[in-house]
């Protein structure tokens, strides 16, 4: 039974990823609203889905925040999870990087800021 649930874990996986690479305009709905809201609070972001610049197949969205020393930067893609629901995450981290479901988009930018705050002011946290 455990190398048939492995199989099984196994294909679960490759589906969601094949599933992430055909939803590409999914994905790209998704972060347009996401940098809405994240440009709502002051951050600046870069859309590597739009520009000729940056063919990527996979959409990102850099979003960047300026300290008083430094500069920092978070990139967020968008993933498919179980259930035909849609996520955001830290594109650095893969699937661990899990921030918050695409259905609330304001909770995303709350996640967004808080790891962008910590990143520019880790002594704080």
């Amino acid at each position: 039974m455990g190398a048939l649930r492995s199989l099984i874990v196994q294909a679960g996986r490759r589906l969601l990823w094949w599933r992430t690479l055909r939803g590409r305009a999914t994905a790209i709905l998704y972060l347009e609203l996401l940098a809405a809201a994240i440009e709502a609070k002051g951050y600046r972001c870069i859309k590597h889905y739009q520009s000729d610049d940056f063919p990527t197949w996979v959409p990102l969205l850099l979003v960047l925040a300026f300290s008083p020393d430094d500069h920092v930067r978070l990139t967020v893609g968008v993933r498919a999870t179980s259930g035909g629901s849609w996520a955001y995450y830290d594109a650095g981290r893969g699937r661990r990087g899990y921030l918050s479901p695409c259905a609330d988009i304001e909770h995303a930018a709350v996640q967004v800021d808080a790891l962008l705050k910590h990143r520019m002011f880790p002594s704080t946290w």
